[in-house]
């Protein structure tokens, strides 16, 4: 490709990645064969091989990217891979390659030419996958830690909305209630009857306030209280279901549970300090999977402070 590397650093120079979450595993193919260990993390080893990967990775970020920065960067890594995989909160491959299929898309290339990019730059499409990997498992590891005392401090939320021309941002709150047609694991050949069952139904809804007394008048039909949501808490499978609705339930999904559809009890604009936060959280959230900056977590910072010294880290 005729100006690879000019491409490749504008894009990740332009990306301006905060969180560098990646972790390099080592390989095994005869490149790396005769790679020294540079460092063993908790019995891991991270070679030669993988620092020269991380600083040809932080090269195209413009970030400093001399052998033992590059190595740090490996260790912390490491150990994020490990705590990720101990308490098994991984992303699955499928939600990585999504990921690699947007930040393609979101550049203008084809997941082609983003291969060919990283391959050409020293740093391969298996690499950045796995920084993508760790970078969108991590935060739910901090998140599951820390849970709701990961809170944005008043000066913090004051800072951001002076940001915002001292205003604090609107969003959607929704009173939202679940309703399952339930679908038992040895039955799922009656899916497409219980889909049928629950379309049904919709046109019949009575409102939230009766919804209960309406399920028991069906079979093996339960009603889940999901209370208030705000519009960037929706999960991405609800989330367009919810937004297209018309009147007062959603269409109808089938899940693991049955078939399912949401009730919307109540939606109305908020302007809140709670509302606020999570508006302001989802926006770093979403400039990190587009790979531009955020602002540092300190539980993460925490988090990360604490594996580093139970650790076992031997350098070479």
């Amino acid at each position: 490709m005729i100006g690879a590397r000019k491409t490749v650093t504008t894009l990740f120079a332009g990306a301006a990645f905060c969180v560098l979450a990646a972790l390099v595993q080592p390989q095994s193919g005869s490149a790396f064969a005769a790679s020294e260990v540079k460092a063993v993390v908790n019995g891991v080893a991270l070679t030669t091989g993988d620092v020269a990967r991380r600083q040809a990775f932080l090269r195209l970020q413009h970030q400093k990217a001399d052998a033992k920065t590059a190595e740090e960067s490996l260790v912390e890594e490491t150990l994020k891979r490990q705590e990720i995989s101990r308490v098994r909160m991984s992303v699955s491959k499928e939600e990585v390659d999504a990921s690699f299929v947007r930040f393609a898309s979101g550049n203008k290339l084809s997941t082609e030419q983003l291969t060919q990019i990283l391959t050409q730059a020293g740093v391969g499409a298996d690499h950045f996958k796995q920084y993508i990997a760790v970078q969108m498992s991590w935060p739910r590891v901090v998140n599951a830690r820390y849970g709701s005392s990961a809170r944005m401090s008043s000066s913090d939320l004051v800072s951001r909305m002076m940001e915002n021309n001292k205003q604090k941002p609107v969003t959607t709150e929704y009173m939202l209630q679940q309703i399952i047609f339930v679908v038992p694991q040895s039955k799922k050949g009656i899916t497409g009857k219980r889909k049928s069952e629950a379309e049904a139904s919709r046109s019949k809804f009575p409102g939230c306030e009766q919804a209960k007394v309406f399920a028991a008048t069906m079979r093996d039909v339960s009603v889940r209280e999901l209370g208030r949501v705000l519009a960037p808490e929706l999960p991405a499978e609800w989330k367009p279901l919810i937004e297209q609705a018309k009147g007062n339930t959603t269409a109808t999904r089938v899940t693991e549970k049955g078939v399912e559809y949401l009730a919307i009890c109540s939606q109305r604009e908020v302007s809140d300090d709670t509302a606020a936060e999570i508006v302001f959280r989802q926006e770093d959230l979403d400039k990190a999977k587009a790979g531009k900056s955020a602002p540092e977590n300190e539980n993460a910072t925490k988090y990360l402070e604490e594996l580093r010294k139970k650790a076992q880290i031997i350098y070479r």
